[in-house]
């Protein structure tokens, strides 16, 4: 991180107790102006009760969010936009219609013309909010989430829901918004989303942060060079002391090492055959499954 750049958004040591469940226990983390930040875990990690804290939706029973060094407040909410993974919008109201209506909302404003062209709505500006497809209406909540002109913006669950082409193309959004200078912080179940896009990343499991990050940083500390995978069932001797993992989802053997070629010199003589195996670069989703057990979407 520059010497120069500013923490935009600080959590600290956030809790929330509802009556019989403790949603969230102590989380912590930082994110420093000009990135985007991954939030993720599993359903019930208690990463989406972590952001309608730092929102402002859910009060927490403990701890305290800092905005550039103060705690949050008036300012924070003047200058932070919000995209929620479903927002209802009024009916019989075109797409120019809804942005002027919720701009209005705010005294600091955006051009409504550049957030039109920023994403990609210039076709769409004179259609019913009722007639847009999937793609086009995440396009239009995030442009809501613009019309403040927000240094700092949430993006939550953004492109569930949408087909690949629909969902590079937000990406693409995203990475324009950014390149303008404004923070951005995502929740996502998506892996891949996570690694295209986000500079820095905190994982969550029951209540608390488990690992946080840059994804490369974080999967060079967990992992050697490259992973190897094949079948357990083509397992035929003895793997002879080798560091592997069988993961019980889908019956994979896994082995994580930075000499392939005495690994597959003792798969050769103890594996059936080598035409199902797979030699590849260790991912998120590994460093996910291997950090909370199980998938995102578990």
């Amino acid at each position: 991180m520059a010497k120069d750049m500013q923490i935009a958004l600080e959590a600290r040591h956030l809790r929330k107790q509802y009556p019989g469940v403790l949603a969230v226990e102590d989380v912590s983390f930082s994110v420093p102006e000009g990135i985007c930040f991954g939030l993720l875990g599993p359903n019930g990690a208690g990463k989406t009760t972590t952001v309608e804290i730092i929102e402002g939706v859910t009060p927490a029973t403990a701890g305290e969010v800092y905005y550039f060094g103060n705690l949050a407040g008036r300012r924070f909410r003047e200058e932070a936009g919000i995209q929620f993974q479903d927002t209802a919008l009024q009916d019989h109201l075109t797409v120019r219609e809804t942005l002027e209506l919720f701009q209005n909302l705010y005294d600091r404003r955006a051009d409504i013309d550049h957030i039109i062209s920023e994403c990609s709505l210039g076709d769409l500006q004179r259609r019913d909010n009722r007639k847009l497809s999937g793609g086009q209406r995440q396009r239009l909540l995030l442009a809501v989430a613009l019309v403040n002109q927000p240094r700092l913006v949430f993006l939550d669950e953004p492109t569930t829901g949408l087909d690949p082409q629909a969902r590079r193309n937000f990406w693409d959004l995203v990475r324009r918004i950014k390149a303008d200078g404004t923070t951005v912080v995502l929740t996502t179940h998506y892996m891949e989303e996570a690694e295209v896009l986000c500079e820095q990343i905190a994982i969550m499991d029951a209540g608390n942060v488990i690992a946080a990050g840059s994804p490369a940083a974080l999967l060079r500390e967990r992992y050697r060079n490259v992973m190897i995978e094949f079948p357990a069932s083509d397992v035929s001797g003895d793997l002879q002391g080798l560091d592997y993992n069988e993961r019980e989802s889908d019956g994979m053997i896994e082995i994580s090492t930075d000499d392939v070629n005495a690994v597959l010199q003792v798969l050769a003589n103890n594996v059936h055959g080598l035409n199902r195996l797979k030699i590849r670069q260790p991912n998120l989703e590994d460093l996910f499954l291997d950090l909370t057990g199980h998938s995102l979407r578990a």
